[in-house]
């Protein structure tokens, strides 16, 4: 399974999981550009894959403004030589009760999560119909398939990802370009790592593998659906839970 000659994009890849899906691509040979909205966390993310002798450039970006998606994306392709790879990773949660969420938090998590999505699918598919192949990996949430008290918004906003993906395999599935979501669910995060050991505890308890996820095995499978090897899979959500569900 390589990626040699291959280009790609991952927003939110400054830091936790979109880092390590990052690093695992330009580990299999593809040319990775760094997407964040915190310019520092991406340069360093870049640095270090560079290190390696890898291609990786970082570019700092707040997906939820359209036009400068545009832009930005039309710069990537031109610094990279092409687009042939998005995954949608950045996302973020502002949690409480459905009766205490505030309408702010229900439209900032709605921005980034899905509409961030939209803004990069937009701009990432139009190089990828002229050269008539295209991988679109979509980061949701198993929270986004069965919900989940105090996520309301989140748990929306991935369920409306799932979707797209959905409708973006079909609409684009002529042009050879696929689209597929990955759901984690408990993964070793420093969000996670946080949590007291009784709850850790009772989480994994409820995992048929009785443990959390790691960063490097979801970065696995979206390594997987980039590859020439997952060509005929497209519109799916494949949940990464240990057996959760």
């Amino acid at each position: 399974m390589r990626l040699d000659g291959k280009k790609a994009v991952v927003t939110g890849a400054g830091r936790g999981i979109g880092k390590t899906i990052a690093t695992r691509l330009a580990s299999l040979g593809a040319d990775v550009a760094i997407v964040d909205i915190d310019g520092e966390t991406a340069g360093s993310t870049a640095a270090e894959i560079a290190s390696t002798g890898a291609t990786a450039i970082a570019y700092e970006l707040d997906i939820t403004d359209t036009e400068r998606v545009a832009a930005v994306f039309k710069g990537i392709a031109e610094d990279l030589g092409g687009l042939d790879i998005l995954v949608n990773n950045a996302g973020l949660t502002r949690d409480n009760l459905f009766l205490r969420m505030s309408s702010n938090d229900w439209d900032l998590v709605m921005q980034v999560n899905l509409k961030g999505a939209f803004n990069c699918t937009r701009a990432a598919v139009r190089p990828m119909m002229s050269q008539r192949s295209g991988r679109i990996i979509n980061i949701a949430s198993v929270v986004g398939l069965v919900g989940n008290v105090g996520q309301a918004n989140y748990a929306a906003s991935k369920a409306g990802l799932i979707a797209l993906t959905k409708t973006i395999a079909k609409e684009f599935g002529g042009r050879n370009i696929t689209a597929n979501a990955v759901a984690p669910g408990f993964i070793e995060t420093p969000m996670t790592e946080s949590l007291p050991e009784k709850a850790r505890a009772d989480f994994a308890s409820k995992i048929s593998l009785r443990r959390f996820g790691s960063p490097l095995e979801v970065a696995n499978l979206v390594a997987f659906l980039a590859s020439d090897e997952a060509d005929y899979i497209t519109g799916q959500t494949i949940s990464i839970d240990g057996g959760m569900l």
